[in-house]
């Protein structure tokens, strides 16, 4: 009995195996069919489709609507919520993601930016135009330069107007910039020569000197006394001390001692020393380079303040 009963035992077990194996296989179609199966998705022009998703790839869903109806709907025709249910296959979710807009919330925060301090130099409670020079480092050191040109300006202007130095440039001391336009509004000094000498010097032409000479010649032929002849005193402010000047007055004096050069020695005032001059050894347009007995001396024409020429006593 037993013996007959096992091939029935036998038989029922495996039909029972086999039967939840097709149960299980009837399941897991039906899940699959559910993950995959018809899906109603919002469009963007307030539409919606329904049906079951086919095939999907970068232009889109190839849907089946029903019976043997089919279409393709591009993602960019799906609307963001039909985005984000799709995106939850996660075979699909790759291609939907890249048409989804990101929320605000998504975006990154933006940086602070943040402001270091800085040193910045105090500004004066009331700022005035000298009261910020003198308060200043940068003012203090334009003051100071300015005094200086201030100080230049008057030893300028005393050489130019032929007034004593010391007193120029002290009244500029105590008066800045007034000082310097008071002598400078004031007219020029006049060394006045004596009446001899300005009988001397008034003679310039070639043809007076000529009559100047034969004069003399005329009074040592008539064995007459002979003149004293007075020095000849050319000062600044009387007289124009430029290169035309010298090559005309002192032609004698330029190169071998000549004429004139033989019956007056020449001296040559500056504000810093007086020279004997033997002769002029250069005239440029900007000064003279003269022959001395300690060797040659470059002077400026701005620097003369006198030439005399002192008659050689014979």
């Amino acid at each position: 009995m037993a013996a007959v009963e096992f091939p029935f035992a036998v038989a029922r077990a495996l039909l029972e195996s086999r039967v939840r194996k097709i149960l299980f296989l009837c399941l897991w179609l039906g899940v699959v069919a559910w993950a995959s199966g018809a899906e109603t998705l919002a469009l963007t022009d307030g539409a919606s489709v329904a049906g079951d998703i086919i095939k999907f790839d970068d232009n889109g869903l190839f849907l089946r609507l029903g019976g043997e109806t089919y279409t393709n709907v591009p993602w960019s025709h799906f609307s963001q919520e039909a985005l984000k249910q799709l995106a939850q296959n996660p075979k699909i979710r790759p291609l939907a993601e890249a048409f989804i807009e990101p929320t605000a919330v998504q975006h990154s925060a933006a940086a602070e930016i943040k402001i270091n301090p800085v040193t910045r130099l105090e500004r004066p409670a009331q700022p005035a135009l000298f009261g910020g020079f003198v308060k200043s480092p940068v003012g203090l050191v334009i003051l100071f330069v300015l005094y200086l040109a201030n100080l230049f300006a008057a030893y300028e202007v005393s050489i130019f107007r032929a007034r004593p130095t010391l007193q120029v440039v002290g009244l500029a001391a105590v008066l800045p910039m007034i000082g310097p336009i008071i002598f400078l509004a004031l007219p020029t000094v006049m060394n006045e020569p004596p009446p001899e000498a300005a009988a001397e010097t008034s003679v310039d032409s070639p043809a007076a000197e000529v009559g100047a000479q034969e004069e003399i010649q005329s009074d040592e032929a008539a064995s007459s006394p002979v003149k004293v002849v007075e020095a000849q005193v050319f000062t600044r402010g009387k007289f124009t001390f430029n290169k035309r000047f010298v090559e005309t007055k002192f032609a004698g004096y330029i190169g071998t001692p000549k004429g004139k050069a033989l019956k007056f020695a020449m001296t040559l005032k500056t504000p810093a020393a007086e020279f004997a001059v033997e002769r002029i050894a250069q005239c440029d347009v900007a000064e003279v380079i003269l022959e001395t007995a300690h060797g040659q001396v470059a002077v400026s024409f701005t620097d003369i303040q006198e030439i005399k020429l002192n008659p050689i006593a014979s």
